[in-house]
């Protein structure tokens, strides 16, 4: 049954993909659901400087924007990369990734993430640390959804690890979703907007250990449904004292600064403060 839903949201143009992905989150907006709460919780600890009715119109337009995701995420997986590329409408900054650099793609959970990987792999190969699921199926079926001759997973483990270090020594791009709780072994607690969070210190160690380039990568999603545009940035995660927080700490504020460019496209929905806060 799930399967046939994703397909039936895979085969629907993109602009109706998004409406109907857009009344997804409009029923978000006008019910009581963990959903709401959770989008309210987080943007009330990042943006406390917004007043009732800013605050009100941010949580609307990122559930709006939270139900694009849920119905886009068909629309990617199962048509092909050539098909997805075709919905990128314009890049801004791809000579940064025309450079024989290892290169780390900082990819936070902005706009659809999904698209960046496929878009990428067209032109050169990229390899991609995800979090595998514990079901045997679920994780077959990411698999043959995310991997391609030119687009490859690293599972978030040791060997996982190895794999995105051995791309980078042939000086290859990796991608990584820094902004998901990594767990106490794999982060740290560094400030996020105004509150502290477990944050990944995997990116920015690469980085420092390959002397890698690393750009902030995210496709914003243009209204109504009329596709996307791909952004790459080169940003500064080594911070001068060489220390790691600091390293970290800075790698929160580059992610900051492009949420604040389009703050309602951010997953807000994502417990990111869990294990710090009570959601």
């Amino acid at each position: 049954m799930i399967e046939f839903i994703l397909k039936f949201f895979s085969i629907l143009p993109l602009r109706v993909n998004h409406f109907i992905g857009a009344l997804i989150g409009q029923i978000f907006y006008i019910t009581n659901n963990r959903t709401k709460f959770v989008v309210s919780q987080n943007i009330d600890i990042c943006f406390p400087e917004l007043n009732e009715k800013q605050r009100k119109i941010l949580i609307k337009k990122s559930l709006i924007e939270a139900g694009k995701g849920l119905t886009e995420i068909s629309f990617v997986w199962f048509r092909s990369f050539e098909s997805n590329a075709k919905q990128i409408k314009n890049i801004k900054g791809i000579e940064y990734l025309e450079s024989n650099q290892a290169t780390i793609l900082l990819a936070p959970h902005m706009g659809c993430w999904e698209i960046v990987g496929p878009a990428v792999s067209l032109k050169q190969p990229i390899t991609i640390l995800y979090k595998a699921p514990k079901n045997k199926k679920q994780k077959k079926f990411l698999l043959e959804k995310r991997s391609t001759k030119n687009m490859h997973l690293a599972n978030a483990n040791a060997k996982g690890v190895a794999k995105l270090q051995r791309a980078l020594l042939k000086n290859q791009i990796i991608g990584i979703l820094p902004d998901q709780d990594p767990g106490e072994e794999g982060g740290m607690l560094v400030p996020f907007f105004t509150q502290n969070a477990r944050t990944m210190t995997l990116l920015v160690r690469l980085a420092r250990k390959n002397n890698a380039k690393v750009l902030m990568t995210w496709a914003k999603r243009l209204p109504q449904g009329k596709g996307y545009e791909l952004n790459f940035e080169p940003i500064d995660v080594l911070s001068t004292s060489g220390e790691l927080k600091d390293d970290v700490a800075l790698m929160n504020q580059a992610i900051e600064a492009v949420i604040k460019t389009c703050p309602e496209q951010y997953l807000w929905s994502y417990k990111r403060f869990k294990g710090v806060i009570r959601y």
